[in-house]
């Protein structure tokens, strides 16, 4: 139960009102290694229907709580970002997809490279995917 309180704590601070079903979510996907799809997320909360999760899930992208990047898997993939995150340019990173298990990671720690775009071109988001064997499936 005490749990509870960092994840409500978490969605407070971005002004998201915590109920049972979103701090389910929250947990859900901060515990997941990698990042999640929304079939990831309704096989591991078999109570949860697929239109509450996508509802959810579309509510913390809003509330930049959650980012979500499209790997090339053929489903969008989310993660819960860290809690100064603004979801800005300056602050995406790159993730990885692994060929192998299918499983995709953030890279927090690689900065996506800015590229200079001709003028009057508006740069909204960024998707970088590297791919290739991940540490698990090297072994």
């Amino acid at each position: 139960m005490a749990d509870n309180i960092i994840y409500e704590e978490l969605l407070k601070k971005r002004d998201i009102r915590p109920t049972a079903m979103r701090i389910l979510i929250l947990k859900t996907m901060i515990d997941s290694p990698e990042m999640v799809s929304i079939l990831d997320l309704e096989n591991k909360l078999e109570t949860a229907e697929k239109s509450t999760i996508f509802r959810t899930i579309s509510l913390f992208m809003m509330h930049n709580l959650a980012h979500c990047i499209d790997d090339g898997s053929g489903s969008l993939k989310y993660a819960v970002c860290n809690s100064e995150c603004s979801c800005s340019i300056k602050e995406l990173h790159a993730h990885f997809y692994c060929e192998k298990c299918k499983k995709t990671y953030c890279m927090k720690s690689i900065p996506v490279p800015l590229i200079p775009l001709p003028d009057k071109f508006t740069l909204n988001n960024i998707n970088y995917v590297l791919k290739g064997i991940c540490d698990k499936c090297s072994k």
